[in-house]
C-alpha cells in the first residue's frame, strides 16, 4: 500500500496478522508484520484492484442508543472519504445497513438521501450490499433506487478478479424484506439467487470475493448468522474459486477460515462516539492471490498470503 495509508488517522493498537489459515495478534503494524513474514513480497505497493471497505454505518436523524451513535455517521463517512481520496481504491463497497430505522417511512427515505448525498464525495465508483436496516420500513426497489443501484445481487470483474455480492435480506419462505415485514434474526438466500450464485462462479475463471452483510461462517442457528449459510458456503467450496467473504452485520471485528475460504466481519462505523470509534478498510488484491485489508480507526488489519 501507498505511504498514504499510514496517516496519523490510522490506530496502532492490536494488530491481526494471517498466514496460512494462522491468526496471531500483535503490537506491531500490519507493514512491520508483512515485510517480516513475507520477504520479497512488499505489502506497500497497491495491488491489481484496490478496494475500499464501509460497513453499518446506521446513519440516522436521531439520538445515540447505547453504543451507536447515528448522527456521528457523518462525520466519520467524511474521515473515510479523504482517506478513500488519497488511496484512491478501484471502487468503494458499502455492505450493509447503510441507515437506521426511521419514525416513518419519509424520515427513513430522509436518512437514505442524507447519506448518498455525503457518499457523493467519494469520487469512486460504489457499489452497494442491502442489510436488514436498509428495508426496514423501504422496500428493496426504493432503496435501491435511492443510491442508484439496479440488482440487490449481482456480479462483476475488476482487473483480473471476480466479485460478488449477495443479498441475504429475504425471509425463510422467500419472501424479501420491507415494509417491516420481517424478523432480522431470519436471514436467507433464497434458492433461485442460490441457484444464481453457482452459476455465476461456473461462468468465471477468475479468483472470487464475496461480499455479504450477514455472516456465512456462523452456524445456521445463530441470531445473526444467514440461516441457509451452510448450503451458500457449500456452493463457494464446490466452485474453487472463492477466495475470501468480507461481511458485517454483528459490528465487530472477527475472522475465521473455513475449506479454504477466509471469512472477515468488518467493524461497524456506527459503534462509539467520536472518530477515535471510527473503522474502514483498505483492501489490496495482489496478482499471486495474497490479500492484503488495512484497517483504519477500530478496523483490524489482516495479510492472507
Amino acid at each position: 500500500m501507498n505511504q498514504e495509508s499510514h496517516s496519523p488517522i490510522k490506530s496502532l493498537g492490536r494488530r491481526a496478522f494471517l498466514k496460512n489459515g494462522a491468526l496471531i495478534l500483535s503490537g506491531l503494524t500490519l507493514s512491520t508484520l508483512s515485510r517480516k513474514a513475507t520477504g520479497a513480497f512488499d505489502t506497500n505497493k497497491r495491488g491489481t484492484v484496490r478496494v475500499g471497505l464501509v460497513t453499518d454505518l446506521h446513519y440516522a436523524d436521531k439520538p445515540p442508543a447505547g453504543s451507536r451513535h447515528y448522527r456521528e455517521t457523518l462525520a466519520k463517512l467524511k474521515e473515510a472519504a479523504s482517506q478513500f481520496q488519497s488511496d484512491r481504491p478501484d471502487f468503494v463497497v458499502f455492505q450493509g445497513d447503510l441507515i437506521d430505522s426511521g419514525k416513518s417511512l419519509e424520515q427513513e427515505k430522509k436518512h437514505l438521501q442524507t447519506v448518498v448525498e455525503a457518499i457523493s464525495a467519494i469520487p469512486f465508483p460504489k457499489y452497494y450490499v442491502l442489510g436488514n436496516h436498509c428495508v426496514d420500513q423501504l422496500k428493496k426497489e426504493e432503496f435501491l433506487q435511492g443510491v442508484g443501484q439496479k440488482e440487490s445481487f449481482y456480479s462483476y470483474d475488476q482487473n483480473g478478479s471476480h466479485f460478488v455480492v449477495l443479498d441475504s435480506c429475504f425471509k425463510s419462505d422467500g419472501t424479501p424484506y420491507g415494509r417491516k415485514n420481517f424478523k432480522w434474526t431470519d436471514a436467507n438466500i433464497p434458492a433461485e439467487e442460490l441457484a444464481w450464485l453457482q452459476a455465476d462462479l461456473e461462468k468465471t475463471s477468475l479468483p472470487t470475493i464475496v461480499f455479504v452483510h450477514q455472516p456465512l461462517d456462523l452456524k445456521d442457528t445463530d441470531a445473526h448468522a444467514v440461516k441457509n449459510s451452510s448450503a451458500v458456503r457449500q456452493v463457494l467450496e464446490q466452485s474453487g474459486k472463492v477466495t475470501a467473504v468480507f461481511q458485517g452485520h454483528s459490528h465487530h471485528n472477527k475472522y475465521s477460515e473455513i475449506k479454504g475460504i477466509h471469512y472477515c466481519t468488518m467493524v461497524a462505523m456506527v459503534e462509539g462516539s467520536g472518530l477515535a470509534n471510527n473503522g474502514y478498510s483498505i483492501l489490496d488484491v495482489y496478482e499471486d492471490g495474497s490479500l492484503v485489508l488495512n484497517g483504519f480507526r477500530k478496523q483490524q488489519d489482516y495479510h492472507w498470503s
